[in-house]
């Protein structure tokens, strides 16, 4: 059973998917050119990548700030710690030095306000308003409520911001246990500090780091825009050099000065080259052939014509008539035969599906039983023991087709009457096998390669008794082959009777299966 054909239809659909995306949309994807693709792609990282740093160095800077002049605003603290003293009567007494006082005195831009106080025992971690004030301003701002857990009594400050009359303030604070005669007292120290120079400090940092960062991405946005460019420069010259070139100029780009990411793009641009200039030797070899064999055959209808013209017996112009008729049949055979060599040498892709190749054969030489009965020949069938088992290969058929019946046309044309021509397919190995093999004179194995040129017809030993021959069967035939993944080769054939091998051309395309 042969198995299911394939739909040439919907690999073709399949095929064209890209060819059915609109013209406008293929220009637009065009349009974006590397420059402004690397551009777009670098400058807004390096942006982020700044901003990133910018602001990590700000938070760090800002950090710094902070513990600096917190540290600044604890050293006062701790001096007023120190300046608490306890008698024997359980009263408390300060002694402020005077250092500590100059570092208390509020100077422009920098207001500082303190308050020492005295808690019962047992509420300093729970009173949120005011103890009893020692020294210094009541009403000073208290700590939140979640840093209370902080003031242990071990003098351990707490830092939090906030507001004194209508000042927006810093604030440290902290709790100081004072022993004596086996009494406990809990002091409060509370020391406030404005934050306008620290917000000076801190706006004059972010403006120079947002001055330093702009100055930088402008270097880098140059250094992005001038490396580009001098990136672009090999493909701006061999832009220059296709377009300075002529319009039959097709020798290969040199690949030698573009960047190595562009050599594949030169390497295809190239081997489009090289198939558009073959394309074009094979078009002017098709018409240098076409007019070379054509003229010959035309020139002869036309004296033959021209003869039958000047006859006055009806019986030679009749003979003149019939020159032309069989000049014309020679003359379309060696058109079809221009013709499909002309096709045979495309590079176009093809549709290949899976084919019988014993019942292809069968058809080709079906068709051609009445040519080899008008030379007596003997066209015939090889069959074995496996005849009908079928031989599946992937190959387009009409071109397989036009390969057997060149062949088999071939060895029709140039074996002698009475001839025995056998045609036979089976699998040998990996491949099927297609052989059509005569008893004729052969060609000497010297020749065989030659005779696959076009129009060389070396390979028969009496070619001028073979008159209508192109030249072109075993062209034809070997081109089709190989264009499904062949090849022909020609082997010895039957002996005759005059001791000659006769000739074999046998087919080779992988077989399937």
């Amino acid at each position: 059973m042969r198995p299911p054909e394939g739909s040439s239809g919907a690999s073709s659909e399949a095929a064209s998917v890209d060819e059915d995306r609109p013209a406008s949309t293929r220009r637009r994807t065009a349009r974006l050119s590397i420059r402004a693709v690397l551009i777009a792609l670098l400058v807004p990282g390096l942006i982020g990548l700044l901003a990133i740093d910018s602001w990590n160095d700000y938070c760090t800077l800002a950090d710094i700030t902070e513990d600096a002049y917190d540290n600044a605003l604890l050293e006062p603290a701790r001096v007023l710690e120190s300046s608490i003293e306890m008698d024997d009567g359980g009263e408390l007494r300060m002694t402020v030095p005077l250092y500590a006082q100059a570092m208390l005195e509020s100077r422009a831009g920098l207001r500082k306000y303190f308050s020492i106080e005295a808690y019962p025992d047992g509420q300093w971690q729970t009173r949120q308003d005011a103890g009893v004030v020692l020294a210094g301003l009541s009403e000073m701002p208290r700590p939140p409520r979640h840093l209370m857990g902080g003031l242990n009594g071990d003098g351990r400050p707490v830092y939090y911001d906030a507001v004194y009359r209508n000042d927006p303030v810093r604030v440290v604070a902290m709790v100081r246990d004072i022993y004596r005669g086996g009494r406990v007292r809990h002091v409060g120290i509370i020391v406030a500090e404005s934050v306008g120079r620290r917000d000076e400090v801190e706006q004059a940092a972010r403006s120079s780091e947002i001055s330093r960062d702009l100055r930088m991405l402008a270097l880098v946005a140059v250094l992005v825009w001038f490396g580009v460019a001098w990136a672009m420069r090999p493909l701006a010259r061999l832009r220059n050099e296709i377009r300075s070139r002529s319009t039959d100029d097709l020798t290969p780009l040199d690949a030698g000065g573009v960047p190595i990411e562009v050599v594949p793009l030169v390497e295809a641009v190239n081997h489009h080259v090289e198939r558009h200039r073959r394309v074009l030797d094979q078009q002017t070899r098709f018409l240098e052939d076409a007019s070379h064999q054509l003229r010959t055959p035309l020139a002869i209808m036309l004296t033959q014509t021209q003869f039958a013209l000047r006859e006055k017996d009806p019986a030679a112009v009749r003979e003149g008539l019939s020159a032309v008729v069989q000049q014309l049949g020679q003359t379309r055979r060696l058109t079809e035969q221009l013709l499909s060599i002309a096709h045979a040498s495309q590079e176009a892709p093809m549709t290949r599906e899976p084919r019988d190749l014993r019942h292809l054969a069968r058809q080709v030489v079906v068709q051609y039983l009445p040519l080899a009965r008008e030379k007596q020949q003997d066209l015939g069938w090889s069959g074995t023991s496996d005849d009908s088992a079928p031989v599946w290969a992937v190959v387009n058929e009409a071109e397989v087709h036009e390969a057997l019946s060149n062949l088999i046309h071939n060895a029709i044309h140039y074996a002698p009457i009475a001839a025995t021509i056998t045609v036979a397919v089976e699998r040998v190995g990996s491949d099927a096998v297609c052989s059509v093999a005569d008893d004729g004179p052969g060609i000497a194995p010297a020749l065989r390669e030659r005779v696959f040129a076009r129009f060389d017809r070396a390979g028969a030993s009496d070619a001028r008794n073979h008159p209508g021959g192109s030249g072109l069967g075993l062209a034809i035939a070997r081109a089709y082959a190989r264009r499904n993944g062949g090849d022909i080769v020609l082997l010895d054939g039957e002996a005759n009777a005059l001791g000659g091998h006769g000739l074999r051309a046998e087919l080779r395309i992988p077989a399937t299966y």
